[in-house]
C-alpha cells in the first residue's frame, strides 16, 4: 500500500539519523539501572498480593457511568489527605492527566506559559485546547517573567517539579512568587517527586510548604510509588469541572480495583518508611562520588543521573558497553533530548547495592579512561 511504503521511508530515514527505536524487553541477566522504580516498590509482593481480598477484575464503565466504586471514591479520599488537598480525582496514568487538565482547563483567550523541557504530555495537553502557548527558557525566571508580562487572559504557569531526563528542580519558591504577583496560576507536574520527597514521600509541593498556592498538582504512580495512574489535586471546584469538562476523565473507563489498591498500599508504606528515600540518597551520593570529575555527567541530586554524549551513535555506543557489562541501562536519543544531548539515562534505586554502583561506576570511569 502506498500509505505504508510511506511509513516505511519516514522509518528508514529515523535508521539514517540513529534514532531508530525499538521494543526491547528487560534482561533478567542485567542490573535493573535503568527504571522509575526508584525505591523498588514495583517489586515488593506485599504490596500488590490482593488474591484474598478480591472485588472485580475491573471497573466495568467509566466513572460517570457504571465504573464508579467505593474503592475509587475511598482512595480520592486518602490522596486528599495524603497530599494535603481539598480535592483528589483518578486518572488513569500521569499522561493522560496532563492531557486531561490542560486540554480543559485554560480557555480561548487565555495564555499557558510552559518550561521548554516539560514533557510532551504536557505540550500535547495545550495543543489539544484553545488557549495560546509558549514556552520559556529551562527554569530560567526572568525569560518566565518577560513572558508574564506580554500574556493575556488568565495566566497559566505548567512546569514539572522534576524534570525527568535531566533530574533538576524546578525553582517552585521562585515561580510562585512571580505567579502571585502576575496573578497567574501554576500548575506542576510532579511524577518524579511522588513518593521520595517530603517525609512521608508527599513529593516536592508539599515539601516546601508551597501546597495552597498551586493551582493544581498532578501524581503519576507509576514512577517511585511502583503502582500504575495518577491523581490531580487541589481545590473542589477543579475536581467537578474535571468531572463536567474532561474528556481524558469522561470517556475513560475507570481504574480496576487491584491498581486502586496497590496505589494506597504502596503509598502507606512508604508513609512508614521514610528511610527508603534516605537510603536512595545515600546511594545516589555515592555513585556521584565515585564517578571521575572530567566525565561530563549530569548534575542532578535525584536518582535520574545520566552521562552526555556527543551523538545519538555514541549514546547507543556506550549504552551497548554498559549493557555487555551487565547493567540495564539504555540511550536517550533525540528528539526526545536535543541533537548534540544525546545520554545515556542512568537511575540509581534504592535497591541497587553499593557494590553494584560501585561496579557501574568502575565501568563508566574505564570507558571514558
Amino acid at each position: 500500500m502506498k500509505a505504508e511504503i510511506e511509513l516505511e521511508l519516514q522509518l528508514n530515514r529515523r535508521k539514517e539519523v540513529g534514532g531508530y527505536r525499538f521494543l526491547k524487553k528487560p534482561d533478567e541477566g542485567l542490573l535493573d539501572f535503568s527504571s522509575n522504580d526508584y525505591l523498588g516498590l514495583a517489586k515488593m509482593k506485599s504490596i500488590h498480593d490482593h488474591n484474598s481480598n478480591f472485588v472485580d477484575n475491573g471497573a466495568a464503565g467509566s466513572r460517570l457511568l457504571s465504573g464508579n466504586k467505593s474503592y475509587h471514591e475511598e482512595l480520592e479520599g486518602f490522596l486528599s489527605e495524603f497530599f494535603k488537598a481539598k480535592s483528589a480525582l483518578l486518572f488513569n496514568s500521569g499522561y493522560v492527566a496532563n492531557l486531561g487538565v490542560l486540554s480543559a482547563v485554560p480557555q480561548k483567550g487565555d495564555t499557558v506559559l510552559i518550561d521548554e523541557l516539560s514533557h510532551v504530555c504536557i505540550k500535547e495537553g495545550v495543543r489539544l485546547g484553545r488557549a495560546k502557548y509558549f514556552n520559556f527558557k529551562h527554569n530560567d525566571l526572568v525569560d518566565l517573567e518577560a513572558k508574564l508580562k506580554n500574556s493575556e487572559g488568565n495566566v497559566f504557569i505548567v512546569v514539572e517539579s522534576v524534570y525527568s531526563m535531566d533530574g533538576d528542580l524546578a525553582p517552585l519558591k521562585e515561580i510562585v512568587a512571580l505567579a502571585t504577583e502576575y496573578e497567574a496560576a501554576v500548575i506542576v507536574d510532579e511524577a518524579h517527586s511522588t513518593g521520595l520527597y517530603g517525609e512521608k514521600g508527599f513529593g516536592l509541593c508539599c515539601d516546601l510548604g508551597l501546597e495552597d498556592q498551586i493551582f493544581a498538582r498532578i501524581y503519576t504512580f507509576g514512577k517511585a510509588v511502583g503502582a500504575h495512574g495518577a491523581a490531580v489535586c487541589g481545590s473542589k471546584i477543579l475536581k467537578e469541572y474535571l468531572i463536567n469538562y474532561s474528556r481524558q476523565f469522561i470517556y475513560t473507563t475507570a481504574l480496576p480495583h487491584y491498581s486502586v489498591a496497590a496505589i494506597q498500599n504502596a503509598l502507606t508504606y512508604r508513609m512508614h518508611h521514610p528511610e527508603l528515600w534516605s537510603n536512595l540518597k545515600s546511594k545516589i551520593d555515592l555513585f556521584k562520588a565515585l564517578l571521575k570529575k572530567e566525565i561530563n555527567s549530569l548534575e542532578s541530586k535525584h536518582s535520574v543521573q545520566g552521562i552526555i554524549l556527543q551523538s545519538a551513535e555514541e549514546a547507543v555506543h556506550f549504552s551497548n558497553y554498559l549493557n555487555r557489562g551487565g547493567f540495564d541501562i539504555r540511550p536517550i536519543l533525540s528528539p526526545t533530548v536535543a541533537k548534540g544531548k544525546e545520554r545515556v539515562r542512568i537511575c540509581i534505586h534504592a535497591f541497587n547495592s553499593e557494590e553494584e554502583i560501585t561496579n557501574l561506576c568502575d565501568h563508566i570511569n574505564q570507558y571514558f579512561k
